[in-house]
């Protein structure tokens, strides 16, 4: 079930983090050329979240170039009443896998640095997370991603399930 995308000028104030500055050098006949990308992770912390990698001369530049990306790329994220997760479930990106368990009211985000910073600019107060498998932050924001782009309510399972909400939650 794919999520439709929002529109990022419907939403309020959005704000941006940048997870990850790099140096890419290229090596030419003339000598080396430096390059800058960005990861950026963009969010209104209401339950939309969006990430883009921009690359650039500058690093200015390449910050900007991903928060457009980011922006193009934003999703709604399902929350409940304790601005956790529904439910558990795994993100997988390439080697990356990120798991992302509901948590109690008072938790808090129990995450590493890229996974934190896609969570609080979601809104989720609440989850605990562990990242499985590859370390490579691109590859763990995507996996944090894909795993939020997953969730489903209980009205979303109900419906696929053609049953009453009361019958899924039991």
């Amino acid at each position: 079930m794919k999520k439709e995308k929002i529109d990022p000028n419907s939403l309020g104030e959005l704000q941006s983090k940048v997870v990850t500055i790099k140096r890419v050098t290229k090596v030419v006949k003339g000598g080396r050329n430096f390059r800058f990308t960005a990861l950026v992770v963009v969010g209104d912390g209401n339950g939309h979240i969006g990430f883009g990698l921009g690359k650039a001369m500058e690093i200015p530049e390449a910050i900007r170039k991903g928060e457009e990306a980011a922006k193009k790329d934003m999703i709604a994220v399902a929350r409940n009443d304790v601005d956790s997760i529904p439910h558990d479930i795994v993100g997988k990106f390439g080697s990356a896998q990120v798991l992302l368990k509901s948590a109690a009211e008072g938790t808090g985000v129990i995450a590493g640095g890229p996974a934190r910073a896609v969570l609080e600019l979601c809104g989720i107060r609440n989850v605990r997370t562990k990242s499985l498998g590859s370390n490579n932050k691109n590859n763990v924001v995507a996996a944090t991603f894909e795993g939020l782009r997953g969730i489903k309510t209980p009205e979303e399972v109900a419906q696929i399930r053609g049953k009453s909400v009361a019958e899924i939650i039991g």
